[in-house]
C-alpha cells in the first residue's frame, strides 16, 4: 500500500514505520514468478489483487480489491483468458460469482487461510442471532457459499463483504450482534463506530503479525526522523499506474458489489451443484 501511495504521489514523501511490515499475500508472488506464469499463458489478461508489489502491478492489466474484483472480471471480454493473482480464495470466489474459467495463482494470506468451514458452523450455533460478516479472501468462503446454497447457513444473515463493506453494513444494520471473519484489528474500529453493538471474531487467532509491527513508537520515530521512505522507480511506477487506473474506471463508484452478487447467487440455491 505504501508503494501504491508513492506511485500516485511521486512528489510527496511516503513513509513506512517498519520495513518488515509486509504482507504474506503480496509475498506469495513476485515479478519473476508472474513473468513465468505470463509465459505459460501469453494471451491471458492479468488481474492482480491490490495487495501485490509495484513490480507485479507493473506486469498486470488490471488491479482489483475484494469489493470490486467481480466487477473488474466482468468488465473483461468473455473470450479472454484471465490469470488471477495471487489470492486463490478470492479467485475461487470471483470464479463462482462470474462463471468465468479463471487461471488462479495459488497464493494466500496466512490469516485468512486459517479459517475452516467448521469454524463458521460452530460459531453460528453459538450465536444464532448474529449476522455473519466474511471477507471473500477467507479460506472457507466457497464452503460458506455451499452452506448457504444448501440452507445450512441462513442467507439473510451471511454477508460476503470487503473491509469497507463490513464497516458500512455494521453501521446501517438494525442488528446488534455480528460475527466477523477477517483480521481481528477491524473489531476495534467496528466497536468504535458502533458503541451499542457487539462484535466477535470468528477465530481469536486471526491476527496478522505484520500489521502489528506498526506501533505508535515506530510511527513517532518515522515522523520525527522521516524513516523509512518508500520510493518506486519511475519506469515501474508508470507501468503500475495503468492497471490501478483501469480498476478505478470499472469500480462502481467505490460501492461494495459483493453483497449484490452473493444475494443473486443465494437466490439460485436450488440450482446450485
Amino acid at each position: 500500500m505504501a508503494e501504491s501511495a508513492a506511485i500516485f504521489s511521486p512528489e510527496k514523501t511516503v513513509l513506512i514505520p517498519d520495513l518488515g511490515a509486509g504482507c504474506s499475500l503480496a509475498s506469495s508472488i513476485d515479478s519473476d514468478e508472474l513473468r513465468r506464469w505470463k509465459a505459460k499463458y501469453p494471451d491471458a489478461v492479468v488481474v492482480s489483487y491490490v495487495n501485490t508489489t509495484a513490480g507485479v502491478k507493473a506486469l498486470s492489466d488490471y488491479c482489483c480489491t475484494s469489493s470490486n474484483a467481480v466487477a473488474v472480471v466482468n468488465s473483461i471480454a468473455k473470450d479472454k483468458q484471465i490469470l488471477f493473482v495471487p489470492d486463490m480464495f478470492l479467485g475461487a470466489y470471483v470464479q463462482k460469482m462470474t462463471g468465468r474459467d479463471l487461471i488462479i495463482y495459488p497464493g494466500q494470506c496466512h490469516v485468512h487461510a486459517r479459517v475452516r468451514p467448521e469454524d463458521i458452523l460452530n460459531k453460528i450455533k453459538e450465536k444464532p442471532e448474529a449476522d455473519f460478516l466474511i471477507h471473500p479472501e477467507c479460506g472457507c468462503v466457497t464452503n460458506c457459499m455451499h452452506y448457504v446454497a444448501n440452507g445450512d447457513i441462513p442467507a439473510e444473515k451471511t454477508h460476503i463483504l470487503s473491509t469497507g463493506g463490513m464497516m458500512k453494513y455494521a453501521k446501517e444494520s438494525k442488528n446488534t450482534d455480528f460475527i466477523v471473519a477477517t483480521e481481528t484489528g477491524i473489531i476495534h474500529q467496528l466497536k468504535k463506530n458502533n458503541s451499542k453493538k457487539n462484535f466477535v471474531p470468528l477465530r481469536d487467532d486471526m491476527i496478522c503479525q505484520f500489521m502489528k509491527m506498526i506501533t505508535l513508537p515506530k510511527l513517532l520515530n518515522s515522523l520525527i526522523n522521516l524513516e523509512f521512505e518508500v520510493k518506486v522507480p519511475k519506469d515501474i511506477a508508470e507501468k503500475a499506474r495503468v492497471p490501478i487506473e483501469r480498476m478505478f474506471k470499472v469500480s462502481n463508484n467505490n460501492q461494495d458489489t459483493n453483497s449484490k452478487y452473493f444475494k443473486q447467487f443465494a437466490s439460485r440455491r436450488t440450482n446450485y451443484q
